[in-house]
C-alpha cells in the first residue's frame, strides 16, 4: 500500500450530526489499521468539510496525487454523476492535482459480514424461525442498486434459518418496510429484527427504524455498518485498487 499518497474518503452528508460522527469513528478505525497514511474526512453536500475544500486544502500543502475512496455502498447517482462532478470541478481549476476514484464500497462479502454481525449484537439469532428480518437500505432510482440488497435478502432467506427475509427501502423504491413486515408476519413471523444496510444514521434510517417499531411486533434494531473493522478494512482496499490501477496505467504508457 502506497502511503505516501493521502486517503480522502468521501461520504454523502447529512443534516444529522450522527452521520459525520459516523463517518469520523470510521475513518478512526482506518488510521489504526493503516498507520502513516493520510486519511481525510469529506463530504459531498450537508456536513464538512466540502471535498473541494479538501483537495484544494491538499494541493495547497504540496499533494499532487490523491486517492478519493468513496463511502458509498453502491453505485447510485451519488457514486456515478455526483462525486466525479465535484472531482472534475476541483482538477479543472487545479490541473497538476491527480486525483484517483476508487471503487464504491459494495458490493463485497465485508459488508455482508459487518451486517450479519450488527443483527447478531441487536439479538437476532440464526435460527429463530419466529423473527422476520426486514433487510433496509435507502433505495434508488437507479434498480442494480436495489437489486443488490434484494439478493443479498434472498441469500439470507435461504441460509439463515429465520421464518423470513425480505428487502425494503426508505426512499426511490419498492417495497416499504410496512409491507415487507405485512408479508413476514404471514410467513409466521412473531417477531421482527432489522438490518441495516446503512453507512450511519440519518433521515432515511430513522424512517425506517419508526415504520418497522410501527407494525405491532416487537422489534430489534441493528446499528448501521458505521466503524465496523471489516468496513474499515474495506475502505483501505478499495484505496489499495486505486493506487495499483494508477501504476497499472503508468506501466503501460510507459511501457
Amino acid at each position: 500500500m502506497d502511503h505516501g499518497i493521502p486517503l480522502v474518503a468521501v461520504a454523502h452528508g447529512s443534516r444529522d450530526p450522527r452521520s459525520a460522527a459516523t463517518v469520523h469513528e470510521l475513518l478512526t478505525v482506518v488510521r489504526a489499521l493503516a498507520p502513516g497514511l493520510d486519511v481525510r474526512s469529506a463530504f459531498l453536500e450537508l456536513s464538512a468539510p466540502r471535498l473541494g475544500e479538501v483537495l484544494t486544502g491538499l494541493y495547497e500543502q504540496g499533494h499532487r496525487e490523491v486517492v478519493v475512496a468513496p463511502l458509498l455502498l453502491g453505485r447510485a447517482y451519488h457514486a456515478k454523476v455526483d462525486l466525479p462532478g465535484a472531482v472534475s470541478e476541483v482538477v479543472t481549476r487545479l490541473p497538476r492535482l491527480s486525483v484517483r476514484i476508487a471503487d464504491v464500497l459494495g458490493p463485497d462479502p465485508r459488508l455482508e459480514s459487518a451486517a450479519l454481525r450488527r443483527l447478531a449484537e441487536a439479538g437476532a439469532a440464526p435460527g429463530d424461525r419466529e423473527l422476520g428480518v426486514v433487510l433496509a437500505g435507502a433505495g434508488s432510482s437507479h434498480e442494480p442498486a436495489n437489486a443488490t440488497v434484494r439478493a443479498l435478502a434472498r441469500r439470507w432467506s435461504m441460509n439463515a434459518g429465520w421464518a423470513g427475509v425480505e428487502a425494503a427501502f426508505a426512499a426511490s423504491a419498492q417495497p416499504e418496510v410496512a409491507t415487507v413486515v405485512e408479508r413476514l408476519k404471514a410467513l409466521g413471523a412473531q417477531r421482527i429484527a432489522l438490518a441495516s444496510w446503512f453507512l450511519a444514521p440519518g433521515l432515511l434510517p430513522d424512517r425506517v427504524i419508526a415504520a418497522a417499531r410501527a407494525s405491532g411486533l416487537d422489534t430489534v434494531v441493528a446499528r448501521p455498518l458505521g466503524d465496523d473493522p471489516e468496513v474499515a478494512e474495506l475502505v483501505l482496499h478499495r484505496y489499495a485498487e486505486a493506487c495499483a490501477a494508477e501504476r497499472r496505467n503508468l506501466t503501460t504508457l510507459v511501457g
